[in-house]
């Protein structure tokens, strides 16, 4: 029998672990398929359009020949030039001088459905046809909610993580203090206490409706409605004393159907708890800045061996600027192939950055209720004591 059951609870474990996992890799999922569909999608509208050769384009063509036949040796000239090329080059439309091929390949189309429904939206990549401009809104409709989701579930998981490991923390700090303030002497005598205390609530637990019934044996009850409510209660509570485990595992031999209901139910209920860790969040604020200095500073570090054009500080602006979707597009990237490698870092860093802004809600919630009730309270009249 034990070597049947063990099998048995192996695989128990395994569907427990499965269901549990199952919601957040859905969701994960989900957004994968969502932004490849839509590569696909954008790559064969925007990359197979026609470049069809404007007016707009062939007068800029002509002025640019112009002002080039006008340069000449003379320095206060060339001023002038620099300024007209500058103004020039101002009106330009830069679709003027892309290839859709290069700009809108797979990998290119990817990146861009990443800057849509993250919402950080770079602003050098966007779709030039009615048709592409038309799904791109149809397109971001359903997929920043998505991302939110996406944002919302893995910021719960990120938060258990993150209190846990912050209330662990707290709990060796608060053993290292207590170590290190204790003596042999006062440990001792804290213990006793602590036992005593410990044998005072269990003297002082409340007694069952069988140990009341036991202690009063000698008081006859007055009506047979009493006696028969007492016996209801009694056969209520051993019904809620029985475990739990023989009553599911009678009713998921009798009928398998309701094991599998049991664990639809435990899906819905884990679908519905999203969010919910995120609200019970407590960690410092300083705590959190301090995390996403670190995590954008890695970035920063990591960055610039691919982006030849930034440096430190400027890989640290750009990595801000993404995780808060913020977006300016001051800042492009040369080599958008290996950024898309690090998609899961801006999930990531953006989920870090939604916590943060969640604390900081909370806190700023907090202040508004302090400085409320300390103005109503001010502004509340005193009480005059009138003689009799």
């Amino acid at each position: 029998m034990a070597t049947t059951s063990q099998p048995l609870r192996g695989k128990t474990t395994c569907k427990k672990i499965f269901w549990a996992v199952f919601p957040h890799a859905c969701f994960i999922l989900s957004l994968v398929i969502y932004a490849f569909l839509g590569a696909l999608m954008f790559s064969h509208i925007e990359g197979t359009r026609e470049v069809t050769v404007s007016e707009e384009y062939r007068t800029f063509l002509q002025d640019l020949m112009d002002l080039a036949r006008k340069l000449s040796d003379n320095q206060t000239e060339n001023e002038k030039f620099n300024n007209d090329i500058r103004e020039l080059f101002n009106t330009a439309d830069p679709v003027w001088f892309i290839n859709p091929e290069e700009r809108w390949s797979f990998f290119g189309s990817l990146f861009f459905c990443c800057t849509v429904f993250t919402t950080v939206g770079y602003g050098n990549t966007y779709p030039v046809t009615r048709s592409g401009k038309y799904l791109c809104m149809l397109y971001a409709l359903f997929g920043i909610p998505l991302m939110f989701l996406v944002l919302t579930d893995m910021g719960d998981i990120l938060a258990t993580v993150l209190s846990k490991s912050y209330n662990e923390f707290r709990k060796l700090q608060s053993k290292i203090l207590a170590s290190k303030l204790c003596s042999g002497s006062t440990c001792s005598k804290r213990n006793e206490v602590k036992s005593r205390a410990q044998s005072k609530i269990v003297i002082n637990e409340p007694l069952t409706i069988m140990e009341v019934l036991r202690s009063q044996s000698g008081v006859k009850p007055v009506k047979y409605r009493n006696v028969e409510l007492f016996e209801m209660l009694i056969a209520r509570e051993n019904e809620n004393t029985q475990p739990a485990r023989n009553k599911s595992m009678e009713r998921w031999s009798s009928c398998p159907e309701l094991a599998r209901e049991r664990t639809v139910s435990r899906v819905i209920e884990n679908f519905d708890k999203i969010g919910k860790e995120l609200e019970k969040l407590d960690v410092p604020i300083v705590l959190m800045v301090l995390v996403i200095f670190v995590y954008i500073s890695c970035a920063a570090a990591i960055l610039p061996k691919w982006e030849t054009n930034m440096d430190f500080q400027e890989a640290f602006y750009f990595c801000f600027i993404t995780l808060t979707t913020i977006g300016f597009g001051d800042t492009k990237l040369e080599h958008p192939k290996f950024f898309l490698f690090f998609s899961l870092y801006i999930i990531i860093g953006m989920e870090i950055v939604f916590i943060a802004f969640k604390l900081g809600q909370d806190r700023l919630i907090v202040l508004y209720k302090k400085v409320i009730s300390f103005c109503a309270e001010k502004n509340m009249p005193s009480k005059k004591i009138y003689p009799k």
